[in-house]
């Protein structure tokens, strides 16, 4: 068994710590008992080089540009699932058989109304307010109607816990869309499919037809199947933080959507837009790219480069085929959308870019898919919550299930005044 030996020289303290290994990726130094055995804590700013947990769910290679659920890449899932099997992938480790599949789907469609008295809480809130503050509070309002999801025992309140949510916040997004825009809610319809019925809830009248086409379901199903989970992001850990404290598990998710709300994660794809109605033609695009190779210039190209990815990101290179269908397939087109391509273009053969691994990520092409598809921009991150929900209710099964775990305490370096008497 490997193990790392470490002294402190300062104390003449040291001791030894074993190396666990990975079934891919890199091993972790277990430094359980490090401050007893050394007489230090470890720092590591902002958790870089830290593993917070040990987790079966997702797996990132980001040299490689590689993305797995559960062991499967995430480009094959794209092209041979749909978003609903993903989600019973990461819930229960295996895809369903198409029993599994019929019950698992139809009970999502069955829990997709929420408690009536949650439609009351919007309200209260402005029509100008943004989506991610109302979601966020619906979500939160939505725990004290299952409050019996507060002390889970087994494996099927855990499933039924997460079902539940899963079901409820596209209903809850919908609600919280037609509120901003003055519209009346309207109610989920069980016949139709989740991602449908999704934009069902969105552009539906109590009058009238509502024009959905399959290739719409099919691009907004792979975003909410690309967003899914993404391994230890600062939403993820922020849910697992909360989570670790005995918190409701919706409370939890709750944390997950404020955290996501951040411009540097979640609100990426919005800024990627504004950057680019910004940018206004694409005459203009050459002085921007200037600008963003300009080291003494503090403007930077929005959906460019990725923390994980030092290759081409594998959601954008689904995302980036799927755009080009959708140009082929319903002619979508747009002055952001040729704004974007050029840049896309200039990027991918820009010496400066390529060097940095500066390449389009995910937000860089769901951004322009959205707003092809008559999305307003500022849905866009309550549409990543909706895809993201899973991800966190199975971090959070797996995370309770562990016997190991710990309520989240880190350390710091106290860098502050030294102890004095108060004059």
């Amino acid at each position: 068994m490997a193990k790392f030996y470490v002294r402190n020289e300062k104390s003449q303290e040291s001791g030894e710590f074993e190396l666990l290994e990975s079934t891919l990726g890199a091993p972790v130094v277990d430094i359980s008992g490090f401050k007893a055995k050394v007489g230090a804590y470890t720092y590591d700013n902002g958790f870089t080089e830290t593993a917070s947990c040990q987790s079966a769910i997702t797996y990132i290679d980001g040299a490689k540009g590689e993305l797995l659920y559960r062991g499967y890449p995430i480009e094959e899932l794209a092209e041979k699932k749909n978003y609903i099997e993903v989600c019973y992938l990461l819930l229960h480790g295996e895809l369903p058989n198409s029993d599994e599949y019929e019950s698992f789907e139809r009970d999502i469609r069955t829990k997709s109304y929420p408690h009536e008295g949650i439609k009351y809480l919007f309200r209260a809130f402005p029509d100008n307010g943004h989506p991610m503050a109302i979601l966020s509070s619906a979500v939160s309002a939505l725990s004290a109607f299952h409050h019996q999801h507060l002390n889970i025992k087994d494996d099927e309140e855990f499933m039924e816990m997460a079902r539940r949510i899963i079901a409820k916040i596209p209903t809850i997004a919908a609600y919280t869309y037609r509120h901003s825009m003055g519209y009346p809610l309207i109610y989920p319809d069980m016949d139709r499919y989740f991602t449908e019925n999704f934009l069902y809830m969105m552009r539906a009248f109590p009058t009238g037809k509502t024009q959905i086409r399959d290739v719409e379901v099919r691009a907004l199903d792979k975003i909410f199947m690309l967003h899914a989970d993404h391994e230890q992001n600062a939403s993820t850990t922020t849910v697992r933080a909360v989570g670790s404290t005995g918190a409701h598990p919706y409370a939890a998710v709750v944390a997950g959507i404020n955290a996501l709300w951040g411009r540097a994660h979640g609100g990426a794809n919005e800024s990627v837009i504004a950057q680019l109605q910004m940018i206004g033609s694409v005459e203009n695009v050459d002085k921007f790219i200037k600008k963003a190779k300009d080291p003494n210039d503090p403007f930077r190209l929005m959906g460019f480069g990725h923390r994980v990815y030092k290759n081409f990101d594998p959601r954008a290179r689904v995302l980036k085929k799927l755009r080009d269908e959708l140009r082929e397939t319903i002619g979508i087109s747009s002055k952001l959308i040729e704004i974007a391509d050029r840049v896309e273009e200039i990027a991918l053969n820009d010496e400066y870019f390529v060097k940095r691994n500066l390449y389009p990520n995910i937000d860089f092409y769901s951004g322009t898919i959205l707003e092809a598809l008559g999305i307003r921009k500022k849905m866009f991150t309550p549409i990543f919550v909706i895809g993201r929900t899973v991800g966190w209710i199975t971090h959070l099964i797996e995370q309770k299930k562990d016997p190991k775990q710990k309520i989240y305490r880190p350390r710091q370096r106290y860098i502050g005044k030294t102890k004095r008497s108060v004059p």
